[in-house]
């Protein structure tokens, strides 16, 4: 990138856009950050509710990896508290198992049945397609094991939660002389005059008006409520097995650092459906096992876009989790 100062624009204020604009701020460019939403921290972001609980506006977002230099970099913007992430399924009968399923899952249902208890009726709910038709790459993320492992991400090196949460990091990040944030706004294509740069997080099948058809996204209702319960559930994330639509509930306070109310706590259950569905929000991609969808996505990213570059999740159309979406920032900026 040219060394003199920049007029750059950042579509989004997701952890991909905001890593953008504090790298290029640092290197003396002048940044505005638009998020068309009324808050930071895209789909990690969280508050504090009237019961003086943390919730995850979008779901449990939990840190983990084994980038150090993506540890290192966040760790100027936050400090963290450790927490190693358990999860327990619910089977018909009101027993509790572990995931990611190991041997003492394994042995209590049955080898021969975890496909069926486990990936099946959850991939058809999350992905709204057969787990024979899902690219192996996403139901291979959450492994069968054969030891008694209780941890969800057994070998990241790194797990821990943002001390004051995510959208306090994230306003951290955005803590700059050189960077400008402006929330309530709307993307537009006349908007990319007015800069050098755009570096844009928006769906790329948007951008170019859906000329080779829509790319595929699955999204999340999420129903969030609060009950007169001390503690509801026997670990912060518990994973459904029936074939209803919701997939998993989250107890927030069992998390660390998300409040410790003795009288109440505050739960939210996932309900997977199409993005059409949901006010278009866009939360996953989705891989087919035939590759169809990546092939139209390849036909958008073929497309010239003069002084634009495609950021997140949905700009790249990848499954991306938070240390990946933070790296592959960090490297496009350096580009």
């Amino acid at each position: 990138m040219d060394t003199s100062a920049q007029k750059i624009l950042v579509v989004g204020a997701g952890l991909s856009g905001v890593v953008i604009a504090r790298e290029l701020a640092e290197q003396g460019h002048q940044i505005t950050v638009i998020d068309k939403r009324d808050h930071v921290a895209g789909n990690a972001y969280d508050y504090v509710n009237e019961f003086g609980i943390r919730v995850h506006h979008y779901g449990p977002h939990l840190f983990h990896t084994s980038n150090d230099k993506v540890v290192a970099w966040l760790s100027r913007f936050t400090e963290w508290l450790p927490y190693q992430h358990k999860v327990k399924a619910l089977l018909s009968d009101g027993r509790h198992v572990t995931l990611p399923v190991n041997k003492e899952t394994s042995d209590i249902v049955g080898k021969e049945n975890v496909l069926d208890i486990f990936f099946k009726p959850y991939t058809k709910k999350m992905w709204g397609i057969e787990l024979e038709d899902l690219d192996p790459t996403i139901s291979q993320r959450v492994p069968i094991r054969d030891d008694l492992n209780e941890l969800y991400f057994p070998n990241d090196t790194f797990q821990a939660l943002p001390k004051e949460g995510y959208t306090q990091m994230v306003k951290n990040i955005l803590a700059h002389d050189n960077i400008h944030v402006q929330l309530g706004v709307a993307y537009n294509k006349a908007m990319n005059v007015e800069y050098d740069r755009v570096f844009n997080s928006m769906p790329i099948d948007e951008y170019f008006e859906f000329k080779h058809g829509p790319l595929p996204y699955r999204s999340i209702k999420f129903h969030t409520s609060t009950v007169p319960i001390p503690k509801v559930l026997p670990t912060a994330t518990v994973n459904f097995t029936h074939h209803e639509p919701f997939t998993r509930v989250t107890e927030w306070k069992i998390l660390p650092g998300h409040g410790n109310n003795p009288a109440f706590t505050t739960l939210t259950i996932e309900e997977p459906c199409d993005y059409k569905d949901n006010d278009f929000e866009r939360y996953y991609p989705v891989k087919d096992g035939g590759g169809e969808n990546l092939a139209r996505y390849r036909l958008y990213a073929a497309e010239p876009s003069s002084n634009v570059t495609f950021i997140g999740r949905c700009g790249l159309y990848a499954y991306l989790d938070m240390h990946q979406a933070i790296s592959s920032a960090l490297s496009i900026a350096c580009q």
